[in-house]
């Protein structure tokens, strides 16, 4: 067919006329024609693109040859685990001292003022005024050995990272000591690790320390150092029972007089030791090594390029009062914002408070949505126009830097992190993990924007399930207890070998509690616990059946059932009260009406609950652990309704389900 015929055809000019017919275009058309070709241009060109994945993201991870079921990350060339990133940098000094060279002495410790910008220590003023502490540590009778427990009990402050390298420095071992423990706890902790010497932040921590020398219940406490001011007489009140006391300040300028040079530690050296508050008993000091913490970061870093201190970046602290959080953080401007799932429920909650209208809810939604389809499609960013419409407010609360924001502690809410991520334009990993794995053991795998799993298992370890026959998971199904096993994985617990004999069994592997799930995609989904016992959002173990037992005491109560969520930051309760009692404790009260009348009246429930904070607060219960709201149930638990055992124990999981509309209830009412 000939070419005249074709155009005819297609009812478009021959060629002989084509000159014709481009003359006969308008001028008008022609620049049309050619902004739609520049726009199409610079749309290529500066188009969003998708951040490439460093693997396969339908197989993060792979089975370990002749492992029983262990499965590896699939990041990295080597089958070895890594033990370290860079060989000049195997022990938390090394780390340090790299970060001193890569930076050029650049900022590294940053702390503010009221209303003040940040001001910031280098990495060679942290590394010296750390060789001084150490120094003068040395001159108190403290020895530059692993044998040298140093406690710390200090909020997080430049001062903290300073002892803490101090330690570092001369070989000797962190024990960081934490308000909400107790002072129970701290004085065993204290005993437990033989600590002589205390660095502490304020006075009044110094005076909580005295009180137990002065009851005897620490006679091996010797010296506490302050990081901040103190009155002359809390010195004269220590030399009355044993104890000196002296400024961080001045140990500082003792050390720089009489300088000593540093005694670096192995990477088979213990580090610290991190006592966890667990449920039951004593706290259990998890012994970690400089190789433990180093496996572990490496891990991290494999997979995200990330930590801070080994690259020589910087990090700022907040002032050290939750409701300043916001303004240090505009201050601050951070690029990594490491946070607890609680936070980003809190931040969740204010961006749709704040949109107090059905129209502005549906906005915001549309906007959300319009991102998160990017999000699904690999793409992150906050140049979009729904960023310039609806979220750079929220993203300028943070600085307006945040480039990526790591999670932990306890599960986050798919439905947050969904939101968030494309809200707030960054990257927003999730990762599990325990103190006795060095905090991580999985990690979400970059370009995997997925929610409702906590990522593949880190470089550093290989992680394995195993059947928990009591609660009917299976390994062949691809359920059963998490099971942890690497250079990440803690030594044992201080002073404790039966509970580090439960924890670690003779092929070294940590068994956490935690009952998993594999995913198709080789990313592991937590699901339960092998025992009764929870996370709450903040990160806190809680022991219902404890509590159970605490507030049973009460004496109108005669059943009650504690429930915590690990996305929530509190527990509820439903209380059975006991048909025989409670009309006449009522009535003390000035409350009349039958038993069924009594089951609903707030004021009655009121006092019901009132009566459990007692006993919970005389039984030592942490605030945490203690119900904020409970449901007034009138009919018993029982064998016949199919919550209790034979054996007359609560089945759990069947009083969740049971009331689980009374329990939402219970959460959306108390926020």
């Amino acid at each position: 067919m000939q070419a005249q015929e074709i155009l005819r055809m297609l009812r478009l000019p021959e060629l002989g006329d084509l000159s014709q017919f481009f003359r006969s275009l308008s001028a008008t058309t022609l620049v049309s024609m050619g902004a739609l070709a520049a726009i199409l241009a610079y749309w290529f060109t500066h188009r969003p693109k998708a951040l490439q994945p460093p693997c396969n993201l339908l197989m993060q991870s792979e089975e370990v040859e002749g492992s029983g079921g262990a499965r590896r990350s699939v990041i990295g060339d080597s089958q070895q685990l890594f033990t370290h990133y860079y060989d000049d940098a195997r022990t938390m000094y090394e780390v340090f001292r790299r970060g001193l060279r890569i930076s050029g002495n650049g900022p590294c410790l940053g702390f503010r003022n009221p209303k003040q910008p940040y001001q910031w220590l280098s990495y060679q003023e942290v590394a010296d005024r750390a060789e001084f502490l150490g120094s003068g540590l040395l001159q108190h009778n403290c020895k530059p050995c692993t044998d040298q427990f140093i406690g710390v009990f200090a909020q997080n402050r430049p001062e903290w990272i300073i002892a803490e390298l101090a330690c570092y420095t001369y070989s000797m071992v962190v024990v960081p000591l934490y308000d909400t423990l107790g002072p129970g706890a701290v004085r065993y902790i204290i005993n437990t690790a033989d600590i002589s010497t205390v660095i502490v932040d304020k006075p009044q921590k110094a005076v909580v320390l005295l009180e137990h020398v002065e009851r005897k219940e620490t006679p091996g406490l010797k010296l506490i150092i302050l990081m901040e001011p103190f009155e002359e007489a809390l010195k004269d009140r220590g030399q009355e029972c044993g104890v000196v006391i002296k400024s961080m300040q001045d140990v500082e300028d003792c050390g720089q007089q009489n300088h000593c040079d540093p005694v670096p530690p192995k990477p088979s050296d213990l580090s610290i030791v991190c006592f966890t508050s667990g449920t039951t008993g004593n706290p259990k000091g998890a012994m970690l090594t400089h190789g433990n913490v180093v496996a572990d970061f490496s891990g991290f870093l494999k997979v995200t390029e990330s930590v801070v201190y080994c690259h020589g970046g910087r990090v700022g602290f907040f002032q050290g009062d939750i409701r300043l959080l916001s303004d240090d953080m505009k201050a601050l401007c951070p690029t990594i914002f490491p946070v607890v799932p609680r936070l980003l429920n809190r931040m969740y909650d204010k961006i749709f408070s704040q949109a107090d209208t059905p129209l502005k809810r549906w906005l915001l939604e549309f906007a959300a949505k319009r991102k998160q389809a990017e999000v699904r499609s690999g793409i992150i960013r906050n140049d979009s126009i729904w960023d310039e419409l609806f979220f750079n407010k929220v993203q300028a609360s943070l600085g307006g830097c945040v480039r990526m924001i790591v999670t932990g502690a306890a599960p986050a809410s798919p439905t947050v992190l969904g939101f968030l991520r494309a809200a707030l334009g960054c990257q927003v990993y999730e990762g599990y993990g325990q103190t006795e794995c060095t905090a991580g053991c999985t990690f979400t795998t970059p370009g995997d924007w997925t929610s409702g799993h906590v990522g593949a298992p880190l470089p550093c370890n290989h992680i394995k399930l195993v059947d928990v026959e009591e609660l009917n998971y299976w390994t062949s199904k691809g359920e059963g207890e998490i099971c942890v096993r690497g250079p990440n994985v803690f030594k044992g617990y201080l002073k404790d070998p039966e509970r580090t004999k439960e924890a670690l069994d003779d092929d070294g592997w940590l068994h956490t509690g935690d009952i998993g799930k594999w995913l198709p995609t080789g990313t592991l989904k937590i699901i339960d616990r092998k025992k009764h016992i929870f996370k709450l959002a903040q990160g806190e173990y809680v022991a219902p059946e404890m509590i159970e037992n605490i507030y049973i005491r009460s004496e109108p109560v005669a059943q009650v059932y504690v429930h915590g969520d690990s996305l929530k930051a509190f527990l509820v309760g439903i209380v059975v009260p006991d048909p025989e009692v409670m009309p006449s404790w009522a009535q003390k009260r000035g409350i009349e009406g039958t038993y069924a009348e009594l089951c609903t009246n707030k004021e009655l429930k009121k006092a019901i609950l009132e009566d459990m904070l007692r006993l919970g607060k005389e039984s030592g219960l942490h605030s945490f652990e203690q119900v904020k709201a409970i449901h007034i149930h009138s009919d018993m638990f029982s064998v016949q309704n199919g919550l209790l055992t034979p054996t007359l124990k609560a089945k759990r999981p069947e009083l969740r389900e049971y009331f689980k509309k009374q329990i939402e209830e219970l959460y959306s009412t108390s926020m």
